[in-house]
């Protein structure tokens, strides 16, 4: 499948700063910012810096983020399943998934997510892939934010539909084992129906959830 990397770019004003909100950012380029040390939510910072320029140098790999003044503050991630999960079995090649999202604390106030999406969808291309997500309540920051499952589950919704993702409905395990987690999912207008089709069986392996 043939790949297309249509860089764009905005401003963000806050009150702590303007943010350059960009990309998608090439490997080359990242290694001139910063990664800041409160983006820790998935692994430590110098190992999640490496993993985002791996990322971004695969053929779908798509890496887009918020930074001030070099420093990246916030990012979200777009390649191919993981080949161990389920929504890599029969390797549909219209379907990416939004692997990760993350913003430092002191910037998730002001709509940095939303504008990181914003951004990831302005490339056209995007219109040719099934993005999906998979939202896991035990993944969110509810000691740091105070919020609530459900607040934090709404929190997420309204910033991926800001991408146009909307909650789809599954019987995968894992998304079933609590009912603060979710799919959520972005049919791009180019999508071929016998994709959307495949997609359909992976979300329900069991046909009687249908």
């Amino acid at each position: 499948m043939l790949y297309s990397k249509i860089y764009n770019a905005a401003e963000l004003k806050t009150p702590k700063a303007k943010l350059i909100v960009e990309g998608p950012v090439s490997a080359e380029r990242l290694t001139s910012y910063r990664f800041h040390e409160d983006l820790t939510a998935f692994r430590p910072p110098e190992e999640q810096f490496k993993a985002i320029m791996e990322i971004a140098k695969l053929p779908e790999g798509r890496i887009i983020i918020a930074s001030d003044h070099q420093t990246i503050v916030g990012y979200v991630t777009f390649l191919y399943p993981d080949p161990l999960e389920r929504w890599s079995e029969g390797a549909n090649p219209f379907l990416m998934e939004l692997g990760a999202i993350e913003i430092i604390p002191e910037y998730r106030k002001y709509k940095v997510g939303k504008n990181l999406l914003q951004i990831s969808m302005m490339d056209d291309f995007m219109d040719n892939y099934i993005i999906i997500t998979t939202e896991y309540y035990w993944h969110w920051d509810l000691k740091g934010t105070g919020l609530t499952v459900w607040e934090y589950r709404k929190v997420m919704e309204k910033v991926m539909q800001a991408g146009g993702l909307e909650v789809f409905a599954t019987d995968d395990p894992e998304i079933s084992s609590h009912p603060a987690n979710c799919l959520m999912v972005r049919i791009g207008k180019h999508v071929p129906r016998d994709a959307v089709e495949a997609f359909d069986l992976l979300r329900f392996k069991n046909k009687y959830m249908y």
